[in-house]
């Protein structure tokens, strides 16, 4: 079956081991080699009017998602370890 970006963008990732709710997809990681999808990406929540707590990024690699429901994916495994995101470069070429 076939997904377009915004199709999996409104979709909650929810693990079988904990049942824990993970998530919506925020971002495509893509195999430009390839032209594959490699993992989908859940952005860090934020605290308080985003000013104080940032938490870090989930990545889902593709080979644990089990099921793309109309409303959910599964994934496979436990929750993932949180990542960092990479910091963006500026215009300037300084970080």
């Amino acid at each position: 079956m076939n997904y377009r970006f915004t199709d999996l963008r409104h979709k909650e990732v929810i693990s079988t081991c904990d049942g824990s709710r993970i998530g919506f997809v925020d971002d495509v990681i893509i195999d430009s080699a390839n032209a594959e999808v490699v993992a989908v990406v859940i952005f860090g929540r934020t605290g308080f009017l985003g000013l104080f707590v940032k938490c870090e990024d989930y990545i889902i690699p593709w080979e644990k998602i089990e099921l793309i429901g109309e409303d959910t994916i599964i994934i496979s495994c436990s929750t993932p370890n949180p990542t960092k995101r990479p910091k963006k470069r500026r215009f300037n070429g300084k970080n």
